[in-house]
């Protein structure tokens, strides 16, 4: 019996009639799917990510700033102020001053040694006791001689007594006469001598010239001080004080600017050690005097209530404005730069940074001061978003953008 072939009885799936082959895309659009991809997915993570924000901070805003006509810098600087030393030259024996000392006018700051010259003194002081007791010595003998004069007299009128006898007590009397002017005469120069001994000592004697406040300390006990300090290791100004109550801002101003200010002119300064503190000032004078080299003229400002904060030589910005301020003109008001207020609703809001999440604030936007906006309902010190994005909402996280 025959074994029958089963290899026919196998199918052919490559020659079946309709069979589909499958095509392979290509490998380019494969990549541009991926592409498209990846951009969608970074464009998803950018929409739904903290958006970066530029922030700034609420400030406090001046009125002046609206009335400022012209901004200059310049250094406080008493009007009244001397190096003090001595005539006289010597070794300083006694200071009694420091830095910050508060003096009288005619107050006794130093003294240099002077034995010698008040032993001088006294010894001029006795030549003048001296010179006076001739004086009465000599006027005594003066009344004498002219006693014995108008007796002598009155016996010559009776030929008691003989001519030449008159003539001898008359010669007696004129000079008692001539000494007493000689004795005047050395009275008075005793006492120019005492009072030159006195002025000797006095040089040696460092006073206060007028009221004010010991700056700088130049000199120590046992330093020699001379009057113009040309001796080698000697000293020439022993302190140097000023007069606080004359205290100006001195200012330079460009002399293309000069016609915008004028004395009498109110300005407003302001001090870098306290820049808290605006005082009020006065154009006092323009020195008439333009400086060739910076072309620039100084002005001089006076403080219309002197704060006993300000101090020689501080640093000082001066705002020259078109009028003087009124007493509500005076108060910082809380400001920001315009781009950070935007509309949202019809309404004008800001977004504060509270947390890492942007709070929207409606606030009443004021007058422009400078650079700034006054607003009202925020705090000084707040930041707020600078130009807020349009995706921005209320309480959405953001990130601060790095500078």
């Amino acid at each position: 019996m025959d074994t029958p072939d089963l290899s026919k009885l196998s199918i052919d799936r490559g020659t079946q009639p309709g069979a589909r082959r499958r095509r392979k895309l290509p490998g380019w659009l494969w990549l541009l799917a991926a592409v498209v991809l990846l951009g969608a997915l970074a464009a998803l993570r950018i929409w739904t990510a903290p958006p970066a924000v530029e922030t700034v901070n609420v400030t406090l805003a001046y009125p002046a700033q609206a009335l400022t006509v012209l901004n200059a810098t310049g250094y406080v600087a008493p009007q009244r102020k001397a190096a003090i030393s001595s005539k006289a030259t010597g070794r300083l024996e006694w200071l009694g001053v420091l830095e910050g000392s508060r003096v009288k006018e005619g107050q006794l700051i130093a003294r240099l040694e002077n034995r010698d010259v008040a032993a001088a003194l006294g010894q001029a002081r006795a030549n003048v006791e001296v010179a006076r007791g001739n004086l009465a010595q000599a006027k005594a003998e003066q009344v004498e001689a002219a006693n014995a004069l108008r007796r002598n007299a009155e016996l010559r009128a009776k030929n008691f007594i003989a001519p030449a006898t008159l003539d001898a007590v008359q010669g007696r009397y004129d000079k008692a006469r001539a000494n007493v002017e000689a004795t005047q005469a050395a009275v008075v120069a005793a006492e120019a001598n005492a009072r030159a001994a006195q002025v000797a000592l006095d040089q040696t004697l460092i006073r206060a010239p007028f009221d004010g406040v010991i700056l700088t300390k130049n000199a120590n006990v046992g330093d020699n001080i001379t009057p113009f300090s040309s001796a080698a290791e000697a000293k020439g100004a022993v302190v140097t004080m000023a007069d606080m109550d004359t205290l100006e801002v001195e200012a330079d101003v460009s002399e293309s600017n000069l016609a915008k200010i004028a004395p009498g002119q109110p300005a407003e300064i302001q001090l870098d050690a306290y820049p808290g503190l605006r005082l009020d000032g006065v154009v006092s004078r323009m020195v008439p005097t333009v400086d060739r080299s910076k072309a620039t003229l100084l002005v001089k400002l006076r403080f219309v209530h002197l704060d006993p904060r300000v101090l020689p030589d501080m640093s000082a910005r001066v705002a020259f404005l078109s009028r003087a301020l009124r007493p509500s003109e005076k108060q910082p008001l809380p400001a920001v730069p315009p781009a950070a207020i935007v509309q949202r609703g019809g309404r004008a809001v800001v977004f504060v940074l509270v947390g890492g999440k942007a709070h929207e604030r409606a606030v009443a936007a004021g007058r422009k001061l400078g650079d700034l906006m006054v607003v009202d309902g925020l705090a000084p010190g707040q930041k707020v978003v600078l130009n807020p994005p349009e995706r921005l909402a209320d309480g959405m996280p953001v990130e601060q953008a790095k500078k």
